[in-house]
């Protein structure tokens, strides 16, 4: 089969923008150029490739293409940089699916000696899910938990984020005044991140806690660790995020351990996944990865 470059271009600017109309002007053509190129496309693989939903989105062979029309953006990209005289040629764009802790405290910073060069487009999603964003070609690489490889990837054990269950001190005193209990967990409140977040409830489970108690949602790093220092609840913090913790403090807005000695915590295993197709760029924000996560992360 012959791949015609912009009609692959068309749907990948209609997934990314959401419609046809947006895709047109993404692309700078009309609506009919975008709409003429997606069913030439459709009608050579035989395949309905997008749902005309609002957004737009990749059906199952769709996402097949959807990722082929990716790589092969990556890789003229890279070109076109490397062909360019004095590099002045379209900046290689790397999407990277990554949890909101990681993004929060260690591949943030990794990355920056990229941003002269490359555009970094971060896909934040958990942990559990990342890998999904590979599977439809939306993500080139991604951070995750899941260390079987998906179809066409590869995949190698960056470390371990260690995670706490923390609160304020106020908080300690108002619900927890003789000692954090079975009973007494089954009833202060939490803060966790989404619907996704199992941590809290694991945590929980492994102490012996059936139902979970009532939680604030908070769907942000930097304002989770706040919400908890505030008060809302307890929750599960990275070592990375919360790097003293101080038992002895006197304000009571200070975060402190529910359990001081560091027994009780939650070890969450991350993992690198990325297109077996290499390019320049892809591969530079590995190996920053790499290098941060042995220095940031839990062996």
């Amino acid at each position: 089969m012959e791949w015609d470059l912009p009609q692959l271009r068309a749907l990948a600017a209609a997934v990314d923008h959401g419609s046809l109309d947006a895709a047109a002007r993404a692309l700078h053509v009309t609506p009919s150029a975008v709409s003429q190129r997606l069913k030439a496309l459709e009608q050579q693989v035989g395949a309905v490739l997008l749902q005309r939903t609002r957004p737009v989105r990749a059906t199952d062979a769709g996402s097949a293409v959807l990722r082929l029309a990716r790589e092969i953006d990556a890789l003229t990209a890279d070109a076109d940089r490397t062909l360019t005289p004095d590099g002045e040629g379209t900046w290689p764009r790397v999407r990277i699916a990554v949890n909101a802790d990681s993004l929060a405290t260690w591949v943030l910073p990794a990355l920056a000696p990229l941003t002269g060069t490359v555009l970094i487009e971060f896909l934040r999603e958990d942990q559990d899910r990342t890998a999904d964003l590979l599977r439809d070609g939306t993500a080139m690489g991604a951070v995750t938990s899941q260390a079987v490889p998906v179809q066409g990837c590869t995949v190698e054990r960056l470390g371990t984020m260690r995670y706490h269950p923390i609160a304020s001190r106020a908080f300690l005193d108002r619900w927890f005044p003789d000692g954090v209990t079975t009973a007494a967990l089954a009833l202060a409140p939490m803060v966790v991140f989404d619907d996704a977040d199992a941590l809290q409830h694991e945590a929980l489970r492994r102490r012996g806690v059936a139902a979970a108690p009532s939680s604030h949602v908070v769907p942000s790093s930097a304002q989770f660790a706040d919400a908890v220092r505030h008060s809302y609840g307890w929750g599960m913090l990275p070592d990375l995020q919360v790097e003293t913790v101080d038992e002895d403090v006197a304000d009571a807005s200070d975060l402190v351990r529910l359990d001081p000695s560091g027994a009780w915590h939650e070890d969450v295993v991350l993992f690198w996944q990325q297109w077996s197709l290499r390019t320049p760029s892809l591969d530079a924000a590995a190996d920053l990865l790499r290098s941060a996560a042995a220095s940031s992360l839990e062996p």
